[in-house]
């Protein structure tokens, strides 16, 4: 399933970033806010940002958004640690 948003013109163009960001920064903020809501994992939030592990922490970081653990986090952060 993929869902698609109508975000009005109005609004895009009072988006302060180049047009080729735009839709780059707006999955990052969407992805974000729905990991500090604990509406999704991390990993799946990251894969809506467009971002790897590390580099989503990090933003994560900046933005002093606490990391949650649950059982597919842990998962995730073993595998990882074992691709390292």
């Amino acid at each position: 399933m993929t869902v698609k948003l109508n975000i009005p013109d109005s609004i895009v163009q009072s988006i302060r970033l180049p047009e080729n960001r735009i839709e780059a920064e707006l999955l990052k903020e969407l992805a974000v806010a729905l990991y500090s809501q604990e509406m999704i994992s991390f990993a799946r939030a990251r894969e809506l940002a467009r971002m790897g592990h590390y580099e989503f922490g990090q933003l994560l970081g900046t933005r002093q958004v606490m990391r949650y653990y649950g059982q597919e986090e842990l998962d995730e952060d073993f595998n990882y640690a074992r691709s390292e």
